[in-house]
């Protein structure tokens, strides 16, 4: 069949388009410019910059398939930088790579896909698709490799777009994908993999954001507990739940960020084990392959990309959102970020931390 292959520029995306070919496929490389080239990051650990985009080329010159950068500036600015931005500055953290996912690579792209008579799209996500034939849904799972799986950054696909995904390197670990490339001689088989996140390569998240909104740089307080002043801050945009270094405080016993208020811009931190939470709540929840269930269900639940899953509960609240209740106490239940529910290797479905 015609498939689109996104090729970001490293390793797995190239891979996937190599091995596709290989399977006798029509393959026809698309890669996103998201920034305006005098100011796309460049360097170690980025990825969708120009040098990246000269890569893809490269590689499907190797492969011997078509490759077309298709222009995504105006939809990445406003629907990935633009939520992002917003995240921080009402004391959240986001998640990107969610946004980018479900909204250029399985929306912008996948529409330029059937423009050029694509059945599916391709990327080189560790992830698996598989159509459900008893359910007759698609099934969103892990991908193999555990220490690379990527189905957390998925969940928000819907069945429309499942159904024209396709995640070639799912079934394999990052070892035998850089084997692969090597055996084929692709130019970006020792290329590193992306580190941060795209846009902000230097990681200064703070910075980023206010170049992109000046007015978050509001003065502050940092509170205890119980309420007592404990110093000022810049700005809400530096802080996270679960944050420990750059607080500017001294005291008797490490302190974290336990909560941000950024209606009256106060940051409330205290000890350890003050970050314990036995529950949360969710909002935009997708549930993939199953209906809401009418009672609660039991999943392990992922609150952040590196997390380890935990068992737990979910129910279906009254206004659409998800309790999720946990058997044992998690740290650092963060507001903005996606919990995701799993049954197995199963992606169940998934939310956005309230």
């Amino acid at each position: 069949m015609r498939i689109v292959v996104a090729m970001s520029g490293g390793v797995d995306s190239s891979v996937a388009a190599a091995v596709l070919a290989e399977q006798g496929h029509e393959v026809i490389g698309l890669s996103m410019r998201l920034y305006d080239q005098a100011e796309a990051p460049e360097g170690p650990g980025t990825c969708c910059a120009p040098g990246d985009l000269h890569d893809a080329r490269q590689v499907a010159a190797a492969i011997g398939i078509p490759h077309y950068v298709v222009h995504c500036e105006r939809e990445f600015d406003e629907r990935v930088i633009g939520d992002f931005v917003a995240q921080y500055a009402a004391g959240r953290t986001p998640v990107p790579c969610v946004r980018c996912n479900r909204d250029l690579k399985f929306a912008t792209l996948l529409h330029r896909a059937v423009g050029l008579g694509a059945e599916k799209v391709a990327t080189g996500h560790y992830a698996r698709v598989e159509h459900d034939g008893a359910g007759g849904g698609y099934v969103l799972r892990r991908g193999v490799d555990a220490s690379r799986d990527q189905s957390y950054f998925l969940f928000s696909l819907g069945q429309d777009q499942l159904a024209r995904a396709s995640f070639p390197v799912g079934g394999w670990t990052k070892d035998a994908v850089r084997d692969y490339a090597r055996r084929h001689a692709l130019p970006t088989a020792d290329k590193p993999a992306s580190q941060e996140i795209c846009f902000v390569p230097d990681g200064d998240y703070a910075a980023f954001v206010e170049r992109r909104a000046p007015a978050v740089r509001a003065e502050g307080v940092i509170v205890n507990r119980a309420g007592a002043i404990l110093g000022t801050h810049a700005g809400v945009h530096h802080f996270t739940v679960g944050q420990r270094k750059g607080l500017g405080l001294s005291s008797t016993e490490p302190l974290y960020v336990l909560g941000i208020r950024p209606r009256d811009r106060t940051v409330v931190v205290g000890p350890r084990r003050a970050l314990e939470r036995t529950a949360l709540t969710a909002s935009e929840v997708n549930w993939i392959a199953c209906a809401p269930p009418a009672a609660p269900r039991r999943v392990t639940a992922q609150i952040r990309y590196r997390h380890a899953p935990a068992a737990a509960s979910v129910r279906v609240l009254d206004d659409g959102r998800a309790l999720v209740e946990f058997d044992a106490p998690q740290l650092a239940v963060t507001p903005g970020q996606a919990v995701v529910f799993y049954e197995e290797d199963r992606v169940l479905g998934g939310g956005w931390i309230d």
